[in-house]
């Protein structure tokens, strides 16, 4: 692994401001993502997994804002220094480079990303040309390699096909193709599995994985599914309304997890050894509203864990529980609150 990160995350918050209150979206992330890691963001819809990534491309929509912390991009002609996004002008020349360019996104939902009205190969020469200096013809050439490289069957008729003449599958593989077309050094896969078939799920999976280690890509894989995090990705961020509960590499995660969040999440999960005409365990109540954060640990309401007049007074520290593995639980924290509440 390289000395530094490629990507480094410190302190992310980002915010919306309605006319109701502001809504904490990302409230203090932090994570880190090594030159070909394959780092899994995961939590229950409306944890912020999306915001944040959307965060580190500068694609937050209006009213939302980045509001504090840092997202540190390794330089490409000096691994020692480093481009903080947060402060680049989120329409300005620097980011437009970097946006789709080293940073790419394969979105949620390829339908809505795809302009209907223009051929995939068009969207995808575009793509080409705005990040390589490159002719019509050479950008032409590219975009059929890189379509048959992504498994796409007869790519030179695709080319000239509408994203709604294509098949869920086909549009997942067109999506991916004009994410990777610039070469990107970190791709933001977004749920990237969530509109198709199980079949076609797993085509997907094994073609993201087979781009990975051919193109020695970063990729941040947000998903709420724990199985595609276990079969796809080497370090895990667990997020809970906003906040990272546990980060750690992906066997701890699964076989030793520490915060009671995680806990909960991989006990709901099916399985085969489990007994059969048992009822899965669920996590109780909700998540709540955004408006009503609660104080202290965000999950404590719903925590079997929780420790009356410290889990609901301040947010826990960040606490190491082992190698390259931290949770942020009052549980691993030895101080005199934690000790008279026990």
């Amino acid at each position: 692994m390289d000395k530094k990160p490629v990507l480094s995350v410190r302190d992310l918050k980002a915010y919306f401001s309605l006319d109701e209150g502001i809504v904490k979206s990302v409230d203090g992330v932090s994570f880190d993502a090594w030159k070909g890691q394959v780092v899994g963001v995961v939590g229950e819809s409306g944890c912020g997994k999306s915001v944040t990534m959307k965060s580190v491309l500068r694609i937050l929509e209006k009213p939302g804002k980045i509001v504090g912390g840092e997202i540190l991009l390794q330089k490409e002609d000096n691994p020692n220094e480093y481009i903080d996004l947060v402060k680049l002008p989120e329409n300005g020349p620097e980011i437009r480079d970097i946006r789709g360019g080293r940073i790419a996104l394969i979105p949620q939902e390829p339908m809505a990303a795809f302009s209907p009205v223009h051929t995939i190969g068009d969207q995808i020469t575009e793509a080409i040309r705005l990040h390589r200096p490159v002719s019509k013809r050479e950008a032409y050439k590219i975009c059929i390699d890189t379509l048959h490289a992504v498994g796409m069957s007869m790519p030179e008729k695709r080319f000239n096909s509408y994203s709604w003449q294509l098949s869920g599958g086909l549009r997942q593989r067109a999506i991916i193709a004009m994410a990777i077309v610039s070469n990107p050094s970190i791709l933001i896969a977004d749920e990237p599995t969530t509109a198709i078939d199980v079949t076609t799920q797993a085509q997907i999976l094994k073609l993201l994985k087979k781009l990975q280690q051919e193109r020695d890509m970063t990729i941040l894989f947000i998903t709420h599914d724990l199985g595609v995090i276990a079969q796809m990705t080497q370090y895990v961020v667990v997020m809970y309304l906003g906040r990272v509960m546990e980060k750690g590499p992906v066997d701890d995660i699964f076989h030793n997890p520490k915060h009671p969040y995680t806990r909960a999440l991989l006990d709901s999960i099916p399985s085969a050894q489990k007994t059969t005409k048992v009822k899965l365990p669920t996590i109780a109540g909700s998540i709540p509203h955004p408006f009503n954060k609660p104080s202290g640990c965000p999950f404590h309401p719903r925590c079997t864990k929780m420790i009356p007049n410290v889990c609901n007074i301040d947010p826990p520290a960040e606490t190491v529980v082992g190698e390259d593995h931290v949770a942020y639980c009052f549980l691993y924290q030895n101080t005199k609150e934690v000790k008279d509440a026990a």
